[in-house]
């Protein structure tokens, strides 16, 4: 039996396909968190090693860990914009 013991955290991470394949993963509650697999599950192995060593960090040098204290939510949203062309036009101007 281990004399120390453990806390379970639960981060949320974002996965962006990446236009060459695989994924980018960021965690939102840890600035700077972002690592990238081949795979999705790949990508979600490396996710959890690289908040473990972030965290890792933050103990050894005596800084709180980061808790979210809500699941994010998140949406997409429809945007107008103009066509390049009419872009390229106004940036003349």
């Amino acid at each position: 039996m281990s004399k120390f013991s453990t806390k379970i955290h639960q981060y949320t991470i974002i996965l962006e396909p990446c236009e060459e394949g695989g994924f980018t993963v960021s965690v939102p509650a840890l600035p700077g968190c972002i690592t990238e697999g081949d795979s999705f599950q790949e990508a979600i192995d490396r996710a959890k090693d690289a908040i473990q060593g972030y965290v890792m960090s933050l103990l050894k040098h005596n800084e709180p860990i980061p808790d979210e204290w809500a699941p994010l939510i998140t949406t997409a949203v429809n945007i107008k914009l103009p066509d390049r062309l009419r872009v390229r036009e106004l940036a003349k101007l």
